[in-house]
């Protein structure tokens, strides 16, 4: 059953956890060693506790997942893998990983234990009310951005990426409640019961208020975050995060994607080149001075 339950773990959700990293770059610690070791410990920790909480989703919604086209197929809907090898596994994971969390920072395993507590009660009841389920989500993020700012005691990190977490991750929830109800249409409510309290107009609509409300607090902290360089050469980024937004509307509305984001970020070539121009644009313009002393 390993691979089964490798598969459960959800390896490919793991880039969710690269927000971890936020602080660490953003605070201008990006080439020190202790800062990047912790983080990278960070995300590792994440990335196991997240994968507890996926599988105790797959076990909360094992049924519905049978009756959905994609996610029957999953190892626990579809029988390959126990519900007592599940159990078991996630129940192992959290007993190792959260005392690790502990270890390597007090703050950062609080931070770890609260984003566990909280996607559990997603799993159980959150995710069954309206609002409240995307809200959720976006919780989510902003608590691995948090943990990371635990990580490296960040003396330069601006509140307004959390801002932006919270708008990006609310932008991405409900764009994969589009996707589910252009998927399952009159089957929706029986895989998800939430979806009920769904529909097109209003996910479009809350849509485009996130993504113009997510470009223009980008842009704010672009040019007001006290600790950017002063010759506002952060706003060249903002194209990249246009494009990256203008393309996945493209792709939700259009391809009708969205489904999986994390599949989408590595797999749309366009999309992964904004991406990629866009870290490395920041790097260049919060990283200028460190590089040029660096080649002398």
């Amino acid at each position: 059953m390993i691979k089964p339950l490798l598969k459960t773990l959800r390896p490919k959700q793991w880039t969710k956890n690269l927000f971890v990293f936020a602080a660490l770059v953003f605070d201008g610690k990006l080439f020190q060693i202790e800062p990047l070791t912790r983080t990278v410990a960070g995300f590792v920790l994440f990335c196991l506790l997240s994968s507890t909480i996926y599988i105790v989703n797959d076990l909360v919604d094992i049924e519905k997942d049978r009756q959905h086209p994609v996610k029957r197929y999953r190892p626990l809907a579809s029988g390959q893998l126990s519900p007592q090898v599940a159990i078991i596994a996630a129940m192992g994971i959290a007993l190792v990983c959260l005392p690790l969390a502990f270890w390597l920072e007090p703050l950062f395993g609080a931070i770890a234990l609260g984003y566990v507590i909280l996607m559990l009660a997603y799993s159980f009841i959150l995710k069954n009310i309206v609002i409240i389920d995307v809200l959720t989500i976006a919780a989510g993020f902003v608590l691995r951005v948090g943990a990371g700012v635990a990580l490296v005691h960040v003396e330069r990190f601006s509140p307004w990426l959390y801002v932006c977490t919270t708008l990006l991750a609310l932008f991405l929830a409900v764009g994969k409640r589009r996707h589910e109800l252009f998927l399952l249409q009159d089957n929706a409510n029986s895989h998800r019961s939430i979806l009920s309290e769904y529909n097109m107009n209003l996910v479009d609509e809350i849509i485009s208020i996130l993504s113009a409300t997510t470009i223009m607090a980008y842009c704010l902290y672009t040019f007001s975050a006290p600790n950017l360089p002063s010759n506002h050469l952060m706003m060249l980024t903002i194209p990249f995060v246009l494009y990256g937004l203008f393309r996945y509307l493209y792709l939700i509305h259009v391809k009708n994607e969205g489904g999986t984001p994390e599949d989408i970020a590595v797999k749309d070539k366009p999309l992964i080149a904004a991406l990629g121009l866009w870290g490395l644009a920041v790097v260049l313009v919060l990283y200028s001075g460190n590089l040029a002393r660096f080649f002398r």
